[in-house]
C-alpha cells in the first residue's frame, strides 16, 4: 500500500472517531437539564445591565490599573537586574524570583488580610485595592523578566553607536535601547496583559463590595442567588469576548515580527 493511501486512510478514521464520539455526547446529553440551569433565558436577562456596567466594567479597570502599575515597577526592576551596582542587582532579583514563585492568590490573600491584621494597614480602595496591590506587586515580577529580555535582545552594536556619538549611558537606554525592545516584547507583554485580565478572577478572595465586584464575582454571587449557573456562561462569554482579540492581536504581532527578521 502506498504512503499517500494509508495517510488518507489514517486521516479518514481519524474523523470517523472524531464524529462518533461527537454524535455519542450529543445523544447522551440531557440537553433539557443543560438549558435550564447553563442558558436560562429569565436568570440571563436579570443579569443586566449590571454584569456589563459593573462586572465588566471593573474587570477592564482592574486590568488596565494592575497593568499599568505593573509595567512601571517592572521597568524599573529590569534596570536594577541590569545595574552595574551589585545590591540593585540583587534585590531585583530576590524580588523577581520571590514573587513570581508565589501563586498570585496567596499574594492576594496575604495584601488583603495578613499584612492589614499585622500592621494595622488600611490598603487605599479597601480590599479591591488591596487586591490591586498585590497583582501589580505579582505582574511586575513577569514584566521585568521580559523587559529584561528585550533589552539584552537589542544589538549590542546599537548601544556602541550611540557610545560613539558621545551619548550619556541613561540617554542611550532611553532613546535607543528602551524603544527597540519594547517593540520586541510587544507580544509578549500583550500576552501578559490577557492573563492579568483572568487574573483579576483571582480578587473574589479579598471580598468585594457590591460596586466594586468583577465578573467573576458578581457571576459566583448570582450564582448563589439564582441556584442556577447562568451567570458564569454569561461571565465566561464575556471574558472571551475581551480576550479573544487581544490574543489574535499577539498571533499578528508575532508574525509580525517574525517577517521583520
Amino acid at each position: 500500500m502506498k504512503r499517500s493511501t494509508r495517510r488518507r486512510l489514517t486521516r479518514g478514521a481519524l474523523y470517523a472517531i472524531f464524529i462518533l464520539v461527537v454524535v455519542v455526547i450529543v445523544s447522551l446529553a440531557d440537553w433539557g437539564a443543560i438549558r435550564s440551569n447553563f442558558f436560562d433565558v429569565d436568570v440571563a436577562i436579570e443579569a443586566f445591565p449590571e454584569i456589563l456596567t459593573v462586572a465588566a466594567k471593573n474587570t477592564v479597570l482592574y486590568t488596565a490599573i494592575a497593568f499599568v502599575g505593573g509595567l512601571l515597577l517592572g521597568l524599573i526592576l529590569a534596570l536594577m537586574k541590569l545595574s552595574p551596582v551589585l545590591p540593585y542587582r540583587w534585590a531585583a532579583t530576590a524580588y523577581i524570583e520571590l514573587f513570581r514563585g508565589l501563586p498570585a492568590l496567596l499574594v492576594i490573600f496575604g495584601f488583603a488580610f495578613a499584612v492589614p491584621i499585622a500592621f494595622g494597614w488600611r490598603p487605599p480602595g479597601g480590599s479591591a485595592g488591596a487586591g490591586l496591590i498585590a497583582l501589580i506587586i505579582v505582574s511586575s515580577a513577569y514584566i521585568a523578566e521580559t523587559i529584561r529580555a528585550g533589552i539584552e535582545a537589542v544589538p549590542p552594536g546599537q548601544v556602541e553607536a550611540a557610545r560613539s556619538l558621545g551619548m550619556h549611558p541613561s540617554w542611550t537606554m532611553i532613546s535607543v535601547v528602551l524603544p527597540q525592545a519594547f517593540r520586541i516584547i510587544t507580544p509578549p507583554l500583550t500576552n501578559e496583559l490577557v492573563i492579568l485580565i483572568k487574573d483579576t478572577s483571582l480578587l473574589f478572595i479579598a471580598g468585594m463590595a457590591l460596586g466594586d465586584r468583577e465578573l467573576t464575582t458578581f457571576a459566583r454571587d448570582m450564582v448563589s442567588s439564582s441556584a442556577n449557573a447562568t451567570p458564569l456562561v454569561l461571565a465566561a462569554l464575556l471574558y472571551l469576548i475581551i480576550t479573544l482579540p487581544l490574543t489574535q492581536l499577539v498571533a499578528k504581532l508575532e508574525r509580525h515580527n517574525k517577517r521583520g527578521r
